[in-house]
């Protein structure tokens, strides 16, 4: 029997399992009625079969992935074990997010592009069209001018402690919403993402010109950067599993629609969660470091603060590419 056969064949008993876990996961195993747990029990060893003869014949890789996320989805419904750990947690955050990273950077780097792409037309749709400000520039900032703004910083009229604390949870939960829906709306086969990226770049852009006009380049970017570099960042990546999601749909790679979509949702939760340290980051820096402006702290040292904020976020987006670079540089020195 050849692969596309032995999908062709299998894949009800596949899908059979499949429900019955949505089931059991949902309203657990006392949900199911007997025949079901029975049922159960016999397609995880069927199941873990048909992983054992694609392995053998070194079948489709998603196939293998898939049919191996079932048997795991099964093991842990038949026999529980301990709740999540903390190592387990921290395992993913130190090692696994990093590599899931470097595995889905051209979602990444896509989002990116779009988002950059945003900006730019921000930007110069105000230097060609200033009257285009009730279109481009955020609602908040319409009726604010730069200079006066600045000026009333500087002269201590800014946000008290108490004050920093609630933007701080507020601006955490926006930014939150933000890539929950950049990453929810891939399943418009990413077109939702798409827009959302590049809406979020224009409004930066258009706000980044009207500063820019008014001589205020530098105290913009020292207010924006600190807790933008994270901040972007984390939605970028959101970004980058709602097309994860959108490639499951317009790529399966043989696989059915269905299963495919599931394989890569799995993927893009993965994303998504693995962005909640940096919005944390971003929120805290964006109620505190961000609000401080000259002449408390100078453009120069928000920006070298920004630039350090940054460094320490790509060296750990980039650890699993800097290890395996090691790596091969050890294997390199040992071959030798």
């Amino acid at each position: 029997m050849d692969m596309p056969e032995f999908i062709e064949v299998r894949r009800p008993r596949w899908e059979k399992l499949e429900s019955l876990l949505d089931k059991a996961e949902g309203k657990g195993l006392r949900g199911l009625e007997l025949e079901e747990a029975r049922s159960l029990g016999k397609l995880y060893r069927a199941v873990s079969s048909d992983l054992l003869w694609v392995r053998a014949r070194s079948g489709s890789a998603d196939v293998s992935e898939y049919l191996n996320d079932l048997v795991g989805r099964a093991y842990a419904i038949t026999y529980p074990g301990q709740r999540p750990r903390f190592a387990d947690v921290w395992g993913f955050v130190a090692r696994g997010f990093p590599a899931l990273m470097r595995q889905e950077w051209r979602m990444y780097a896509a989002s990116v592009l779009l988002f950059m792409a945003g900006v730019g037309f921000g930007y110069l749709g105000m230097l060609v069209d200033p009257d285009a400000a009730p279109y481009l520039v955020p609602d908040q900032h319409l009726g604010m001018d730069p200079l006066e703004r600045a000026a009333e910083e500087a002269a201590g009229e800014g946000m008290s402690v108490g004050q920093q604390a609630q933007f701080t949870t507020f601006l955490f939960t926006h930014n939150i919403q933000v890539a929950f829906f950049a990453f929810a709306l891939g399943i418009t086969v990413g077109v939702g993402t798409a827009l959302m990226l590049f809406t979020n770049g224009l409004l930066l852009g258009a706000l980044a010109q009207v500063y820019t006009a008014k001589g205020m380049a530098g105290w913009f970017w020292a207010w924006i950067l600190p807790h933008g570099i994270p901040e972007i960042t984390a939605i970028c990546i959101a970004g980058a599993a709602g097309f994860v999601i959108a490639r499951g749909q317009i790529a399966p790679r043989g696989l059915p629609r269905g299963l495919a979509l599931r394989q890569e949702a799995i993927r893009a939760v993965k994303l998504l969660f693995g962005t909640l340290a940096l919005f944390v980051l971003a929120g805290f820096i964006e109620g505190t470091i961000s609000q401080i402006h000259p002449p408390k702290l100078s453009v120069a040292f928000k920006i070298s603060f920004a630039l350090t904020v940054g460094l320490g976020v790509y060296a750990y987006l980039c650890s699993d590419w800097m290890r395996g670079a090691r790596g091969a540089a050890a294997d390199g020195s040992g071959a030798s």
